[in-house]
C-alpha cells in the first residue's frame, strides 16, 4: 500500500464538500485538490467521479463550453446526508489525531 492510498476517502470529501458549494468539473476539481497537496490524473479522479455517482451521491449534467461538452456534478441529497455525517467523523478522528500526549 502506498501513503497516497489512504488519502481516497479525503479525497472523496473534497468533492463532496465543493459539489455542496456549487457545480464541480474534473479539471476544475483536479486544480482545486492540487492546491491541497492532491496530485491526480484525470485516470484517477474521472473514475472517482463516476462512481460516487452511481452510488447516488453526486448527480451529473453535461454543459457546452466553448464549444465542448463539460460534465458538471451536483451533489444529491445522499451526498448531503453523507457530509453532514463524515464532518462529525472527521471532527472526531482530528481530536485523537491532535489531542496531547
Amino acid at each position: 500500500m502506498k501513503d497516497a492510498d489512504l488519502y481516497g476517502g479525503l479525497i472523496r470529501l473534497h468533492i463532496l464538500y465543493h459539489a455542496s458549494r456549487g457545480p464541480v468539473f474534473g479539471l476544475g476539481i483536479i486544480e482545486e485538490l492540487g492546491r491541497h497537496g492532491y496530485k491526480l490524473s484525470a485516470g484517477t479522479l474521472y473514475p472517482m467521479l463516476h462512481s460516487m455517482e452511481d452510488a447516488g451521491y453526486l448527480r451529473s449534467r453535461p454543459r457546452v463550453v466553448d464549444g465542448k461538452i463539460r460534465r458538471n456534478y451536483l451533489i444529491t441529497a445522499r451526498g448531503r446526508s453523507a457530509l453532514a455525517a463524515a464532518k462529525v467523523k472527521v471532527q472526531e478522528l482530528f481530536g485523537e489525531l491532535f489531542e496531547s500526549d
